[in-house]
């Protein structure tokens, strides 16, 4: 039977999530999944959730009702596969703790917007980042609020250039972890459309959603 995957996209226009929800379901596509597009996070209420096999929210900011985010959470808790990136999914719904929980943590500052920084590999054993090596991006450095259970895949070390107090700061990039039976894929990687060119941060992202994918 073929692997059902859901991509539920919307909220803040600047990170181009149509287009980037065109991209990865073209990617899930190319692995087999056959996948559905919904606008609403309605669409997380619904109560055939828990039969899919991934979940990929593009939905930064905006607001989700407490009965979506508990029905999303009891479908991951059950075994559905939660994989996102950067502020689709790590910074979606700031006043759903029950989401945050489950995601591994929350985007809270880019100092310096747009800029050039190094990703480091720090599992490069583990196979979502086999053959990867470190790599310099261009693109908002996330700063986020972290779960401790997170298991890191990569880091990036901050300069300290745009917030001197936060000179050394290794922050986590790429993580996974459990939630229940769930597996929770997440890159911060992908501000734009464009990133996904980026080989590294597409490779990464799809073997991170093939890995939470049951």
């Amino acid at each position: 039977m073929m692997r059902e995957a859901l991509i539920v996209w919307g909220g803040w226009s600047g990170h181009e999530p149509e287009q980037c929800a065109g991209i990865i379901a073209g990617m899930l596509e190319e692995d087999g999944f056959s996948v559905r597009m919904e606008t609403s996070t309605s669409a997380f209420a619904d109560p055939d959730l828990g039969k899919l096999s991934l979940i990929v929210p593009i939905f930064t900011m905006s607001k989700i009702e407490k009965s979506e985010v508990a029905n999303l959470s009891q479908a991951v808790r059950g075994g559905v596969g939660l994989a996102g990136y950067h502020g689709g999914m790590g910074d979606a719904f700031r006043e759903a703790v029950e989401y945050q929980f489950m995601c591994g943590g929350q985007w809270v500052a880019h100092p310096g917007n747009i800029i050039d920084y190094r990703v480091n590999i720090t599992r490069p054993d583990d196979p979502i980042m086999q053959g990867t090596r470190d790599f310099d991006y261009r693109s908002e450095q996330y700063y986020m609020h972290v779960d401790p259970s997170n298991e890191v895949l990569a880091t990036t070390t901050f300069s300290g250039e745009h917030a001197p107090w936060i000179d050394g700061v290794v922050m986590p990039v790429v993580w996974k972890r459990r939630h229940g039976e769930g597996r929770v894929f997440y890159s911060s990687l992908g501000h734009v459309a464009k990133e996904f060119d980026v080989p590294e941060m597409r490779t990464i992202l799809r073997r991170g959603m093939l890995w939470a994918a049951r």
